[in-house]
């Protein structure tokens, strides 16, 4: 009786591998079966839909049905599947739109040449079929406003994400840093309508600049809107140096101060650097607060860094004032400010991933 047992559970463990490799092999059939099904659907709803036709609901439900039923059976397939959907997805929307900016461009470059981004005598913008367009100008006035509102942005908000972390009492911490962060979702609208209202009067009536409106005061309110970016990213940033770095520099004798301005601060400096570049960024890109607050004069400043000139136009202010009348070249002229922001903010993104690798490389100890 017990050799019994013992030979048939000799083939149980001996049919178990075999067992196993049929299980595999059915569930490797299901999920290439599913990833065909979902590359299908998805193929069939996306040349549907481009090509117009009223039926493209029937591959997109059938798409659903196919996600629904291997939820049920192959989950872990149906998340692999749907982030490379959504990947490829990201990836695609964003080189379409690169390349929609570039094919709009085109009209304008064959009209104006390099011009368009070169030319500095006047006339510099006539909107017309035939006319003139300069984007110099605007790229001046959005170096002039992005200069100002980093100098505002970056000493501030390195500073207030050093307090934060550092030196602010738990309780006061746990105030100011919600009450930093909600700063972020105040509307640009409302920043620029108080510029415009507050500090573009202020300015004007107190140190009678030339225009109600100035790079200098579109400057200051967009550095404020990018605090809240930069406190937040360097802040946490600084949070994560691991407290045994700290704690070794204050065992040699340092002072807190010592401590947070020679080994704290450096070992987060690509987190802060980041920070700065990503605040810088919105400024570039900020939009509504300066279409309120500048003049909408285009031009340069004489002398070229005169933030108080009577000339006030960015290239994203340019954009939302005369894209709703624009067609024809004066459209593809705009567009061609659209690629010139983009590469300009391009350049700051690679410049930030750099500094994140090159302080990488030093506190790893490499050269």
């Amino acid at each position: 009786m017990l050799q019994q047992i013992q030979n048939r559970a000799g083939e149980f463990v001996r049919g178990v591998p075999r067992r196993a490799r049929a299980y595999r092999a059915r569930t490797d059939d299901e999920a290439l079966v599913f990833h065909a099904a979902v590359g299908f659907t998805t193929l069939a709803t996306f040349a549907m839909f481009f090509r117009g036709s009223r039926w493209t609901v029937v591959p997109l439900l059938a798409f659903v049905a196919v996600i629904a039923v291997g939820w049920q059976r192959q989950q872990a397939e149906v998340a692999k599947a749907l982030t490379f959907l959504t990947t490829i997805a990201t990836v695609s929307i964003l080189s379409l739109i690169v390349g929609f900016l570039l094919w709009e461009s085109v009209g304008i470059v064959e009209h104006m040449g390099p011009g368009v981004f070169t030319r500095t005598e006047k006339p510099l913008w006539t909107p017309s079929e035939g006319g003139v367009y300069s984007l110099t100008p605007m790229m001046m006035g959005t170096a002039l406003t992005t200069l100002v509102a980093t100098v505002i942005a970056a000493p501030f908000g390195i500073a207030g994400a050093i307090f934060i972390s550092e030196m602010a009492p738990s309780t006061v911490r746990e105030v100011v840093k919600p009450g930093i962060e909600l700063m972020a979702g105040i509307p640009s609208i409302t920043y620029g309508f108080i510029g415009l209202t507050i500090l573009n009067q202020y300015f004007y009536a107190e140190f009678r600049t030339p225009t109600i409106g100035s790079y200098f005061a579109a400057g200051i309110m967009i550095g404020l809107m990018a605090l809240p970016t930069v406190v937040t990213v360097a802040e946490d940033a600084i949070s994560t140096v691991p407290e045994s770095m700290k704690s070794g520099s204050l065992a040699m004798g340092s002072t807190e101060w010592q401590t947070t301005k020679s080994v704290t601060l450096p070992a987060a400096l690509s987190g802060v650097s980041a920070g700065v570049l990503l605040g810088v960024g919105r400024a570039m890109g900020e939009t509504m607060a300066a279409t309120v607050m500048l003049s909408h004069t285009k031009g340069f400043p004489s002398p070229a860094f005169d933030v108080f000139s009577n000339y006030g136009e960015t290239l994203t202010t340019v954009i939302a004032f005369e894209g709703g009348n624009a067609s024809g070249i004066h459209l593809s002229a705009l567009f061609a400010g659209g690629v010139v922001l983009f590469f300009m903010v391009m350049v700051l993104s690679v410049t930030s991933q750099w500094v994140e690798w090159r302080m990488q490389q030093k506190l790893g100890g490499e050269r």
